[in-house]
């Protein structure tokens, strides 16, 4: 079963709405964070479900199934491209 690239595009692109890491992009939550969730337990709705599958890709160490989808849409801190104005 492949992954849909539509749920990866979210995890790439869709900011973290609340709490701690407010305003950090899903796919740049911490390990830690994401286990905090898997132990307490998710939030309902699409917000839970993105949260439960940025949780399994990191724990599997399935990372780069993403960065294709990063790089030249949403870049990793510190890597953003410097435009002039």
């Amino acid at each position: 079963m492949l992954p849909d690239p539509k749920i990866l595009l979210q995890l790439v692109s869709m900011r973290m709405p609340f709490g701690k890491y407010e305003g950090r992009l899903l796919c740049d939550l911490p390990v830690s964070y994401l286990e905090w969730f898997h132990n307490k337990g998710f939030p309902t709705g699409k917000l839970g479900m993105l949260l439960e599958t940025m949780h399994v890709i990191k724990s599997n160490g399935l990372e780069d199934l993403l960065k294709p989808l990063r790089t030249n849409r949403y870049p990793e801190k510190g890597q953003e491209k410097k435009f002039r104005k």
